[in-house]
Parts: structure tokens; sequence; C-alpha cells
């Protein structure tokens, strides 16, 4: 039987190296938050680790409430799970997280949290959780999901996967390196004419989008987007001309709609006109899919079914932020969604879900996307958990 023993958390205060600018919100310094849970694994007391930034508005992105407001409501909610935790048990990793995922889910309703906002909390448990039981077992994440020592029951959350474990998905072993999908930032420089004077951070490393691309040999891209069509359209087109000639035609972005369009038919309209761009012709062979162009608000509506049915010439389109529940990935796939992101913060359990019910997508042929996104995310634990997962 698993119970949680004891919790330290510890708060770092940390300033970007530059400012960030993602959605409503720019990013120059933010707490760094690490959750240290000792656990008792059947007689073994093992002790996991935890950690994520704490970045205001994405959980809610309220524009009218203040930052520290929305830093403490993380710190709440990791609190609250952690409180919860401590009352009870399980006989496996899977089914101490199902216990804990609905009574903060329960909790969250009463107090009228977002799930989004209140399964951050659930993360930090279930990541410190599932380290503890690797080390415990001296296993790898990739192991221990193919052993399914974590006790996994997929049925148990989606009837339709019964019978299906994660080595049914799963590579035979994982792999030995990755794309690193470089993200540009809303304000990010270009080029170095985008450099005021007194920006440049002379401490040796790039900084510009064509330093970077020479320096680390980048090759993946996230670019954001914020529907303003012609600031879009020109740094679309400043970038473009860019990846061409740093990459020579070798590469591969995504696009991240940052919830900007607040009603269906102004993002169709918005990429339609991109599209027809002839300076960006040579940008949309290389396009991998749309990250959650519309606001939660209305991501999950009828409406959009009705504009899937309308566009079918539309790229693969994924949910990000409109990932918060268990039912949220079925819902967009019936919409006409392609996929959605993973972060260890949404959760590692729903995501493995959530890669099962795109497996048995892929494998009857339709679209079935899974992007690897975390955090914003800092070493060395929540940087080095989240290329884990």
């Amino acid at each position: 039987m698993i119970t949680l023993k004891s919790a330290e958390l510890f708060r770092l205060e940390l300033r970007a190296r530059m400012p960030f600018r993602y959605g409503i919100a720019t990013m120059t310094d933010v707490p760094l938050l690490v959750a240290r849970l000792t656990f008792d694994l059947d007689g073994t007391v093992q002790t996991g680790l935890a950690a994520d930034l704490l970045p205001p508005k994405w959980f809610t992105k309220d524009p009218a409430r203040g930052l520290a407001d929305e830093i403490d409501a993380m710190l709440r909610v990791i609190r609250a799970a952690i409180g919860h935790a401590r009352a009870m048990s399980g006989a496996t990793p899977f089914a101490f997280w199902r216990e804990l995922y609905g009574v903060q889910a329960a909790w969250a309703a009463r107090e009228k949290l977002p799930p989004l906002l209140s399964n951050f909390g659930t993360s930090f448990v279930e990541r410190a959780l599932i380290h503890a039981v690797c080390r415990a077992r001296g296993a790898t994440l990739a192991t221990a999901l193919r052993e399914n020592l974590l006790g996994i029951h997929l049925e148990l959350m989606q009837p339709a996967l019964k019978g299906m474990t994660p080595r049914n998905f799963l590579p035979a072993a994982p792999p030995a390196e990755i794309f690193a999908r470089h993200t540009v930032g809303l304000s990010d420089p270009i080029t170095a004419g985008d450099l005021a004077a007194g920006e440049r951070v002379e401490d040796g490393l790039p900084q510009t989008l064509d330093e970077c691309i020479r320096f680390y040999g980048l090759r993946h891209f996230k670019i954001k987007i914020n529907g303003e069509a012609a600031r879009d359209r020109d740094r679309l087109t400043r970038m473009a001309a860019v990846l061409e000639g740093e990459c020579g035609g070798d590469y591969a972005f995504s696009l991240d709609g940052n919830e900007s369009f607040h009603d269906v038919p102004s993002f169709a309209d918005y990429f339609r006109r991109l599209v027809a761009e002839p300076a960006l012709g040579a940008l949309w062979p290389h396009l991998l899919y749309v990250e959650q162009p519309w606001h939660r608000s209305v991501a999950l509506s009828p409406a959009i079914g009705e504009l899937a049915r309308a566009w079918p010439e539309r790229p693969p389109i994924i949910i990000d932020e409109s990932d918060a529940e268990l039912t949220s990935l079925p819902t967009a796939l019936e919409l006409g969604y392609a996929g959605t992101s993973h972060k260890n913060c949404k959760g590692v359990f729903k995501s493995v879900i959530n890669a099962a019910l795109l497996a048995r997508r892929r494998a009857a042929g339709l679209p079935a996307v899974l992007s690897g996104e975390d955090l914003g995310n800092v070493g060395p634990i929540s940087v080095t958990q989240d290329l884990a997962t």
C-alpha cells in the first residue's frame, strides 16, 4: 500500500535571461517551485521530486487578475493536492493517482477553480510519486511504463482502451535522440536589427533567432502568434527568410495560437489570408500543426465541429490549454481536432491515456498528434522529467 509520509516545498525566485512574451504575459521574473515528497511504498520509504515554474497568465489567463494572485492560486492547488494525498492510500501508483485526481477535482469544483489549474496540483504529487517508485525499483520511466510497474489500467479511465497497455504503443526502447523544438516568443528578436541599444545579453550565448540556429544547429521551431494579422505577417515573413537561409529548407515548425481568437470563423479567415501571402509561400510545406488558436471558452464548443466540416483543407489543429480534463481529448477529436499536447504540468498519467487513444486513432489511419511540450522550464528536475515523459 502506498501512503504519503512527508512533503516539503522549496521556492526560488528566478530572473529570465531575456524577456519571454507568451500570450497576454511577458515573463521577466518567475518563481521555481520544487516539491520533495516521501512515500511509503509497501514498506519501502523513498523520496521523489517534482518541479515547475509558476508562470502567471497560463492556467487562467485572466487579464484582470494580479500576477501575485495567480502565483498564490498555483501554490494553493499544489498545497491542497498534497493535503489530500496525506489522507489517502493506494495499492499502486496509478490507483493512488486515480483517487487523488477525483478528490482534487471535487474540491476544485466546490472552490470554483478551473480544472487546468487544480490538476497542476495533482500533477506535482503524481510526478513525485512516479519518481519515488522509479528510484525504489531502480527503473527508468520508460521501463516503468513498458513493464507497467506503475499499475496502469487504461480501461478504468477510458473503456475504449480495454486490454491495451503502454507496451502496445511505446517503442521497444526509448529514442536515443530527439529534435529540440526552439520556441520563438512573441517578442523574441529575429535578427540583430531587432535588438535596441542595451538589450544585448552579454553572456556569450546566442540571442536572436538566426544566431540560435547557427549556434545550436536548430531545425525544429515553435512560433508564437497573437492574432494581430499585420504584426504576425511581418514577423512570419522575416522568420521565413531566416529559416530558409539558415536551414536551407531543412526545417519544421508549429504555430502556437496562444488562444488569440475568441470566435470560430476569425482564425479560419486569418489563416487563409496568411496562406495566400506570397512572401510566406515557402513556409507552409514545413508546418507540422497549429496549437490552440481558439480561446478555451470556445475551443471545445460545437461550433468548432461545424467549422471543421466546412474547412476540410485546414491544417492539423491541436488543443493545449483546453486539455484540462480526462474528457478533453475525446471531445476535441470528435470536433475535428488532430490531437493534443503533452505537458507534465497537465499530468503524466493523463498523457499516457491520451497517447493510447491517439495510438488507436493512428492505427485506423486518422490524424493523431501528441506534441511534446513543457511549461517553459529550467533544470535540473523539471527539464529532465519533462524530457523523459
